[in-house]
């Protein structure tokens, strides 16, 4: 039985939170990284909408004429909410696909159920664009310019030179 002092129940009460906190925690660090669950779901969520998207199902001019990527799609813990990175290929402005997605979407969870008809609930979609090609491109570009290209060539001759006198180089 729990003593009646103040700082007693608020130690428990504390722990009892905290316990609360870590069953719900899918990452026993609590960093709240996502289950293998999440992550297997919103795979063959991201399979079934490419295949839809594919297949020109949509009845949009926007959608039909517009190549989608579709990168990853994140679930909710409680798998009712999928969130769709999207990236439109070619010249096509990017927000306004979403927005014809969005637009859609009801129609695509209905074209989408056959082929995840394991799941007890079919998600609510949302679409969000990827910039992670952008990053990617970013990243490129700074790997690409003279300063990293000398520092680079710098260290490769460094490494040679190491090499050599080690006896590890090319003969």
């Amino acid at each position: 039985m729990l003593s009646d002092s103040p700082s007693r129940l608020d130690a428990d009460w504390r722990l009892f939170i905290e316990g609360i906190a870590m069953a719900r925690s899918p990452d026993p660090k609590g960093s709240g990284g996502l289950s293998q669950r999440q992550l297997r779901v919103g795979e063959q969520v991201r399979h079934a909408l490419a295949q839809v998207l594919q297949r020109g199902e949509i009845r949009d001019d926007l959608i039909a004429r517009t190549v989608i990527s579709v990168s990853e799609v994140r679930m909710s813990p409680d798998l009712k909410i999928a969130t769709c990175f999207i990236t439109p290929l070619g010249d096509a402005d990017t927000q306004a696909v979403i927005k014809a997605l969005a637009a859609n979407a009801k129609f695509i969870r209905g074209r989408m159920a056959p082929s995840l008809s394991q799941m007890k609930y079919m998600p609510e979609f949302r679409f969000r664009a990827d910039t992670s090609f952008d990053n990617f491109s970013k990243i490129d570009a700074l790997l690409r310019s003279p300063e990293v290209a000398r520092d680079l060539g710098h260290h490769d001759e460094e490494d040679r030179e190491a090499d050599k006198a080690s006896g590890n180089g090319d003969e």
